[in-house]
């Protein structure tokens, strides 16, 4: 995966929890809401550097 493409996915996923976090103190469901995006978020990052890799050839370690 490319450092950009890295660094999106990682400030993205500092940024949702964050937000889940101010979120809890307002709502549970939207802090709830905000946990899943986020986690679907990095979830997502890991899948996409999965078929870069496989895309590639790169040996995964």
């Amino acid at each position: 995966m490319s450092k950009g493409l890295s660094l999106w996915f990682a400030v993205s996923s500092i940024v949702l929890l964050m937000f889940c976090a101010i979120a809890i103190s307002y709502s549970a469901w939207l802090a709830i809401l905000l946990g899943v995006v986020a986690i679907g978020n990095i979830g997502w990052g890991f899948v996409t550097k999965a078929k870069r890799q496989r895309q590639s050839g790169t040996p995964t370690i």
